[in-house]
């Protein structure tokens, strides 16, 4: 798994768990909630290449909630684990 991306100091923490309708992301410590946003804008939009369109196609559903340093993205659809974790560790929004 990719490095922790550092922000003013603070390194950012990734942990990621398998729901009953798909995957959930928290992210926390030094995350902006915009940057997670953003991220979700470009995966939706096409604008990202972190994950092939064969992954994208079994997600349904992207919702960002909480704050600036604990932030969630709730992924629904039949995706695993390991297909996000590796989308994730490409992400050009997460690891400039």
């Amino acid at each position: 798994m990719a490095e922790p991306a550092e922000i003013k100091g603070k390194i950012m923490k990734k942990n990621v768990l398998k729901t009953g309708n798909g995957i959930k992301i928290n992210f926390t410590g030094a995350v902006e909630k915009q940057n997670i946003v953003k991220m979700v804008e470009n995966c939706a939009t096409g604008a990202c290449e972190c994950m092939s369109d064969e992954t994208k196609a079994k997600i349904n559903n992207m919702e960002v909630s909480g704050k600036d340093g604990d932030v969630a993205l709730d992924l629904s659809g039949n995706i695993s684990q390991e297909e996000i974790e590796a989308a994730l560790s490409k992400s050009k929004v997460l690891n400039k």
